[in-house]
């Protein structure tokens, strides 16, 4: 089997050619050609020759700012980059889940394979997978996305709306053997969260990487190696399907609020907004955008940390410049914009 350290070299921004590189070296030889949306997807039957009712999935692309190859660290067992001039992020996302899932093959663990394109602008490979409806799609119950950061989490939320249930990730860690994982409604957004409306439970699992979507980001081999082993020798049919996919049940980190309040009812116009971002997969206009900034700017700050920004990393992003973080004028500045919105 191919060494992450090994695949983590390879820095994946959507279309560059070390993608492409990337895909022919570790994913063709296995999964084949891609779709027509560059979804890469190989199937482990069973005994019965049933189509699976688990689908497992990770994605091709990473978030580097440019393609090319990198010079990677191990250190007790810990992966980070070499060089940081060089490298805007080590690709533990979703590198270690591609990992996990060739290993996953090559140990013959029934299940739908996924390595999807394009999720980091917008989950547009899973999204449009979807759309396709593959003949396999109908026998899932459950879709579990190896991407989530730290080494405690199975995702029972996204983006503040459910898409596992509690006894799912409960019978998940038992499945697996691995009782340090616990159920948690902080996910932001990954590939599982497109087959919400037509696949019970959706999840996004811990793979021990840590401040992702920066140069310092970095990925415990350890704990990979560990959960790999499990993953191979778990007990699937401990799992349990609990969640009703045709509930829409929101979460909004505890404002309880509902779905049409929120978004709007396109049935009678109570939202309307005219400029929209183009082209990036994303069909939220820049004003939904900003007015779930004003109205919650805790829980925003709170999942950009999740998706390892700290200030100075933001401030870079964005291109702000002279910003005294924690002076009372910008405090006061956003009171006076939320209070006056």
């Amino acid at each position: 089997m191919f060494s992450l350290v090994e695949m983590l070299r390879y820095m994946r921004p959507q279309y560059c050619e070390t993608q492409e590189l990337f895909c022919e070296r570790f994913l063709e030889p296995i999964f084949g050609l891609p779709d027509r949306h560059g979804n890469y997807t190989h199937i482990v039957f069973g005994d019965d020759g049933k189509y699976p009712n688990i689908c497992f999935t990770a994605h091709h692309d990473t978030v580097h700012k440019v393609g090319g190859m990198q010079n990677v660290l191990v250190i007790d067992d810990v992966v980070s980059v070499a060089d940081r001039t060089v490298s805007s992020c080590l690709g533990a996302d979703c590198t270690t889940g591609i990992w996990l899932m060739l290993n996953m093959i090559e140990a013959g663990v029934v299940g739908t394979y996924v390595v999807h394109d394009s999720e980091e602008i917008g989950c547009k490979g899973s999204s449009a997978l979807v759309k396709d409806n593959p003949f396999w799609l109908e026998s899932l119950d459950a879709v579990i996305s190896f991407d989530r950061f730290g080494d405690k989490s199975i995702i029972t939320h996204q983006s503040g709306r459910r898409t596992a249930s509690e006894a799912f990730a409960d019978s998940f860690a038992l499945a697996v053997g691995m009782p340090q994982l616990q159920p948690d409604d902080g996910g932001s957004y990954t590939d599982s969260n497109e087959y919400i409306n037509v696949v019970s439970e959706c999840t996004n699992i811990s793979v021990g990487y840590y401040n992702q979507h920066s140069s310092n980001e970095t990925q415990d081999l350890r704990y990979a190696n560990a959960l790999c082993a499990s993953l191979i020798s778990a007990d699937w049919s401990l799992l349990v399907f609990k969640r009703d996919k045709t509930i829409i049940e929101e979460l909004w980190w505890g404002r309880g609020w509902e779905h049409d309040a929120f978004y709007g009812d396109s049935s009678n116009d109570q939202i309307t907004r005219a400029t929209e971002y183009e082209d990036d997969g994303c069909s939220f206009a820049v004003d939904d955008i900003e007015d779930v900034i004003l109205f919650n700017t805790r829980a925003v700050a709170k999942l950009l940390r999740q998706y390892g920004y700290d200030a100075d990393t933001l401030i870079d992003e964005i291109g702000a410049k002279d910003i005294n973080l924690g002076a009372p004028s910008v405090n006061n500045y956003v009171n006076k914009v939320c209070s006056n919105a």
